[in-house]
């Protein structure tokens, strides 16, 4: 037990977090380039690319609650969580290369193939690599520190692939496609040596609960559980509300406020440089006033700061920027916050049934994160097309208020609508000390009785 308590080093937690740079530099562009690109570049349209990547991600769902129950069940001596982790790099590295550089002309059927490929592939590693970072430590605040080092691994992969195309034109290459390849590449050449790297460093505790194999029944009961109902509805409205942002994003800067695609990008950058500021600063906050204190104290925040985005002037670039960095900032909270809230409920749950279900947990939480980030695509698009807005239109056209309205008024909403969830969270630092004894106490007791037997 004592070895699991540990703190451990900023170097373990920089080895934790590095592969998170290739991870975010797939997932962001997922999100906010590719819908975009192959609706604008490629040709295809705006529902059938919408559709493509909400039905994908929803078909991925089911397959979080096998995967996530073969972990718990893994025992290996490379580990449990660090093995499927290892076997997700190829996966992405391929599926990543085969949708960054599509040429125009693909078929709905390419995008289809390679977006399946490439969520399943997503969805081992994030799975393990959650997981993986929940057994580090059992301690509530080193928790919060721990996936403060993964979400600032993912703000900073962010930023990287965000540069990009801003550094192309410096080496001689422009246009929007040879930027989309770079991210690309970006994704291929740094999986292999940042997976590497952790796989080295970082240990995996070995487990200390009975081997039992969860299945979908045991995925099903644990909705039962009070506390994981609350998280996963605040991580459904925190994760939404940023992913129709994400997804809108070009659009609405592009058309709405007058800006390049070079200075929306730019801005997106600032944005995103605003979350890496604002991790240090939650997860102090999480130290004084408790992890979902702090989670709702950050939605109030971004919700205010989102509305406040319809009053940027046209082509106004430094209050643009003032307000996408101040936005950015509160944006950080929640992915890393309510991970390692759920961390808590993984004791839990260990506590109530005997049994170590980190993985399904996390699968879990995965999947209301899939859900959020279909809908953003799968609904967004569909509501402008039928409001009218033409991506490749010019000028003011119907669709333009509820472009607007939809990038900042519907966000605002649902992070006010997850302060709120979160406010009374029960597992607090004082029930999870309650809960860490009585593990440990159970611990000692199963170790007695086990050496005893010998």
């Amino acid at each position: 037990m004592t070895a699991q308590a540990e703190r451990r080093s900023n170097w373990t937690l920089a080895a934790l977090a590095a592969p998170c740079l290739p991870l975010a530099g797939l997932g962001l562009p997922l999100v906010v380039y590719l819908p975009e690109y192959y609706a604008n570049e490629l040709g295809l349209s705006l529902g059938a690319v919408g559709m493509a990547f909400m039905l994908v991600r929803l078909l991925d769902m089911a397959f979080d609650p096998y995967i996530g129950g073969v972990m718990d069940g893994t025992r290996s001596r490379f580990g449990r969580f660090k093995l499927w982790f290892a076997i997700s790099a190829p996966m992405l590295m391929l599926a990543s290369y085969m949708l960054f550089m599509a040429k125009p002309g693909v078929s709905t059927g390419y995008l289809w193939l390679w977006l399946l490929v490439v969520y399943a592939g997503v969805s081992i590693a994030g799975l393990s690599q959650l997981a993986w970072a929940a057994v580090l430590s059992p301690q509530y605040d080193q928790r919060s520190r721990i996936y403060a080092w993964w979400q600032a691994g993912n703000v900073v992969g962010m930023i990287l692939v965000l540069t990009l195309p801003a550094l192309l034109p410096l080496l001689g290459v422009t246009g929007h496609r040879a930027g989309v390849q770079a991210m690309g590449w970006f994704i291929v050449i740094l999986m292999p040596i940042t997976v590497a790297l952790a796989l080295w460093r970082v240990p995996e505790p070995p487990v200390v609960s009975e081997v039992k194999r969860s299945g979908f029944r045991e995925y099903l009961a644990l909705f039962k559980r009070p506390t994981v109902v609350r998280i996963l509805v605040a991580d459904l409205l925190i994760g939404t509300g940023p992913a129709i942002t994400g997804a809108l994003f070009f659009f609405f800067f592009g058309r709405v406020k007058g800006f390049t695609h070079a200075e929306a990008s730019l801005l997106l950058l600032i944005y995103f440089i605003g979350g890496l500021v604002g991790a240090p600063l939650w997860t102090w906050l999480s130290y004084k006033i408790s992890k979902h204190r702090a989670l709702a104290v950050s939605g109030i925040v971004y919700a205010a700061l989102t509305l406040c985005s319809l009053l940027i002037p046209q082509g106004a670039m430094i209050p643009a920027a003032t307000l996408m960095f101040m936005i950015g900032v509160p944006y950080a909270a929640g992915a890393f916050l309510l991970r390692a809230m759920m961390a808590d409920i993984g004791d839990e749950e260990r506590l109530a049934s005997g049994v170590d279900r980190t993985g399904l947990l996390y699968a879990i939480l995965s999947g209301t994160v899939k859900v959020g980030s279909a809908a953003a695509v799968g609904v967004s698009f569909p509501l402008l097309q039928a409001m009218g807005f033409d991506p490749k239109g010019s000028g003011v056209d119907t669709g333009l208020q509820g472009l607007a309205i939809l990038f900042a008024a519907a966000p605002a909403a649902m992070s006010i609508a997850a302060s709120v969830i979160v406010w009374g969270f029960p597992l607090t630092s004082e029930r999870h000390a309650e809960i860490r004894a009585a593990l440990a106490a159970r611990d000692m007791k199963d170790a007695q009785l086990a050496e005893a037997a010998e």
